[in-house]
């Protein structure tokens, strides 16, 4: 195996991109199929059937090999995670702040305008006061402890996926193509990537995932190379989506199409999502 990457970095120059791209997913794959099967035994998970829970023990033995992926990527480029973006300074930190902020603010305003319209309505919860005295609360589910888990989660999968997307891939994809075109490249994969979980509710969302790879790409170059920016972005966009859909928070009030609002209740299947990822690339644009 030694040989074999050796062989591999002194090659390395005269291989087009493209061919990388394939050769670095084919191995991850070809490491993952083997856990994966002993995690679906496990699960006892037979496909063609809904993931449902299981969906995250799953990822979870995906990215848990990617440190490995990435490590043997990076010394047979002889590049390394900072040339991807990725280093621990406290610049990226303030960076993932903010992409954090500015994703919660920008979801804010996509459900709240609905909300305003009537386009959709907030799916009440009802709480017990120590008095007995039962009330409406909306903002109970929000509240839950589990809310910050969902969000160390999001940052672990947004970190992964942007190091993979916006980093690894996109570094690579540059070596034959402009920033642009490989960052198209990269969000189309990132887009297709999201069919091997539920490709039924994926569909009418690739559009909206690949635009989204795209507004991720201009924040990595927003923020001068750095990935901060695109994962805090990334993990605000997650944690607050994945709120809104496993607590049932809203609920469309049907007076408009569900193209308008979202197909499925997903946002970024519907005419609302795109132009909230429009409007966000605006904003990074004019930083």
């Amino acid at each position: 195996m030694w040989n074999s990457l050796n062989n591999l970095r002194l090659l390395s120059p005269s291989i087009p991109a493209i061919v990388k791209v394939i050769v670095f997913f084919s191995t991850w794959v070809c490491l993952w199929l083997p856990i994966a099967t002993i995690v679906a035994i496990a699960l006892k998970w037979h496909p063609p059937q809904p993931l449902g829970n299981k969906k995250l023990p799953l990822l979870a033995s995906l990215y848990l090999i990617v440190p490995l992926i990435l490590w043997a990527t990076n010394w047979i480029e002889s590049a390394s995670f900072a040339d991807w973006g990725w280093d621990w300074q406290p610049a990226n930190l303030i960076s993932s702040l903010l992409g954090l902020t500015l994703a919660a603010v920008s979801l804010a305003i996509l459900f709240g305008v609905q909300l305003t319209a009537g386009w959709i309505e907030l799916q009440s919860s009802k709480i017990q006061t120590e008095t007995g005295e039962t009330i409406i609360n909306p903002w109970a589910s929000i509240l839950k402890p589990s809310t910050l888990m969902t969000l160390l989660l999001a940052a672990w999968i947004s970190g992964t996926e942007e190091l993979i997307f916006r980093g690894c891939l996109q570094n690579l994809l540059q070596q034959d193509y402009s920033i642009l075109t490989a960052g198209a490249i990269a969000s189309l994969i990132f887009a297709i990537a999201h069919l091997m979980w539920a490709a039924k509710e994926t569909l009418p969302q690739l559009p909206g995932l690949w635009l989204m790879g795209m507004v991720l790409t201009l924040a990595r170059i927003a923020d001068n190379g750095s990935l901060g920016l695109a994962i805090g972005l990334h993990a605000g966009w997650i944690w607050g989506i994945t709120i809104v859909d496993t607590e049932s928070l809203i609920n469309p009030t049907g007076r408009i199409p569900e193209w308008i609002t979202g197909i499925a209740a997903k946002p970024l299947a519907g005419a609302a999502g795109i132009l909230l990822l429009l409007a966000t690339a605006t904003v990074l644009l004019l930083i």
